[in-house]
């Protein structure tokens, strides 16, 4: 049986409405899930500009109720538009729909499966996964648990039961030195970058080294700070330490265990000479561990902070494991730094919010967090692997690095490739794709590659988006 309603702008109080004469049809006789309905109805509508920026959508229980569907459907729908970057979702405010550039309702290449459109968000979780039902159990028994004296500021550092929580984690899992005293709790990886930068900056360090390429959003920040971001390339065995040596930089942002985008893992040699080379000039290396906890075909590596304390600060956040919607990251420092750390914090923001730091420490004590992990790592490298094939199948010249971790691949395209029409015209077929030329300190001189993001999206979603991909690569 078919079903199709107009549903009604029920929520006008601030921002546009949800008009009354957009048609969203749910065919319960079609094969497809009626969560894949639904996304393609309301994408389509909102690439067609019937659903205009800024509009917000009906809570999800009404308009459940208004197309007599589960409830279910229409959250995850939105969770996955929202990770595909066409709604935003604010406590309080709803959900609304997001300015998508130049989206029109596209004519599907020769061969492609489909004009559901398809986000490859690089290095992002699937939000369908984060456990909701323990999560909220452990927020309300922080809630209930939390005396009335602590609802106050909660203090630079962060709640000692979450440090605790996390010097007993990190100890066990990444091989990490610390104490709870050690340990800071931030927003983020961002702001624990930020943070560190600003108090090197204090004591006189002028350049920062970084991985080339490296996360572009990272090195953008260290220049914001006041700080200059030396470039230093990454090779199949990681950073170059000689290069490095010969910088003249106080201090290097490195993620041994999988570089970003290219997935290089810091050979053995190297880690030993990248920590020489901190001891001899006392530098500060800041490892950031983004994605330690997926790892798919090889055995774990620890932590480099954990061979030489006082000379690393160990970074990494929640985002890539449960959701960025948390806004919690951590760092383990060498002691010599905590208290201008502190301080940075302090001014910064007085503090991480509370109550998510509480129900973090729960999760982790109570075992919840090593349990989510064993339940989304087959998914992801599930997901890893239908990436792959497809890769093999539609753009059999391209080839795939940083496959043995992680949740994204790095995909150098065939010499000639024009990376920047690729991504643009891909996106004017549906398929949400990102250049990795703004990685590389030098985008111009920047191999032709593409950051593919696989965790957010299904096996047949991978698969009809990347064959959407090499059909617009053949055209080029």
């Amino acid at each position: 049986m078919s079903r199709s309603n107009s549903i009604a702008g029920t929520h006008t109080n601030s921002g546009a409405g949800f008009p009354s004469d957009v048609l969203l049809a749910v065919d319960r006789s079609a094969r497809r899930r009626l969560r894949e309905q639904l996304e393609q109805e309301l994408r389509r509508a909102i690439q067609d500009g019937r659903i205009a920026a800024g509009t917000l959508l009906p809570p999800s229980r009404t308009l459940a109720a208004d197309l007599d569907i589960a409830r279910s459907v229409v959250v995850q729908a939105y969770a996955q538009l929202t990770a595909d970057g066409y709604l935003e979702a604010r406590r309080g405010s709803g959900t609304r729909v997001l300015p998508v550039t130049g989206v029109r309702r596209p004519a599907p290449p020769t061969g492609a499966p489909g004009r559901s459109a398809t986000g490859f968000i690089g290095g992002l979780p699937d939000p369908a996964l984060f456990p909701r039902t323990e999560w909220q159990r452990h927020y309300r028994a922080a809630l209930a648990s939390v005396p009335d004296r602590e609802l106050g500021y909660p203090g630079p550092l962060g709640a000692l039961a979450l440090r605790q929580a996390l010097a007993g984690y990190l100890g066990r899992v990444r091989g990490v030195v610390t104490t709870p005293d050690r340990m800071l709790v931030t927003t983020g990886f961002t702001q624990a970058l930020v943070l560190l930068c600003r108090v090197q900056l204090a004591r006189g360090v002028r350049a920062i080294a970084v991985e080339d390429p490296c996360f572009g959003f990272h090195r953008q920040a260290i220049e914001r700070t006041g700080l200059r971001a030396v470039a230093v390339p990454v090779d199949e065995d990681g950073l170059d330490i000689a290069r490095l040596a010969a910088s003249g930089v106080g201090a290097v942002l490195v993620a041994p265990a999988h570089s970003y985008p290219a997935g290089a893992v810091l050979g053995a040699a190297r880690r030993t000479a990248l920590l020489d080379w901190a001891r001899r000039h006392d530098g500060l290396v800041i490892e950031d561990d983004y994605d330690a906890e997926f790892r798919y075909d090889r055995a774990p590596l620890g932590a480099l902070q954990g061979l030489a304390p006082e000379h690393v600060v160990y970074a990494g956040c929640a985002s890539k494991t449960l959701t960025p919607a948390l806004r919690l990251g951590w760092l383990a420092a060498p002691n010599q730094l905590v208290n201008e750390l502190l301080t940075e914090k302090l001014f910064d923001d007085m503090g991480s919010g509370l109550l998510e730091q509480l129900a973090l420490a729960r999760f982790l004590d109570g075992g919840g967090f090593t349990r989510h992990l064993r339940r989304v790592r087959p998914v992801y490298r599930t997901r890893r692997d239908a990436a792959l094939r497809a890769l093999a199948t539609s753009l059999p010249a391209a080839v795939p690095t940083g496959v043995a971790a992680g949740l994204h691949l790095c995909v150098r395209l065939p010499a000639g490739t024009d990376e920047r029409r690729l991504v643009d015209t891909a996106r004017d077929q549906g398929v949400f794709v990102e250049g990795a030329a703004w990685h590389w300190a030098d985008p111009p001189a920047a191999p032709p590659s593409l950051v593919l993001g696989y965790g957010g999206l299904t096996e047949t979603a991978i698969h009809r988006g990347l064959a959407v991909l090499g059909a617009v690569h053949e055209t080029l």
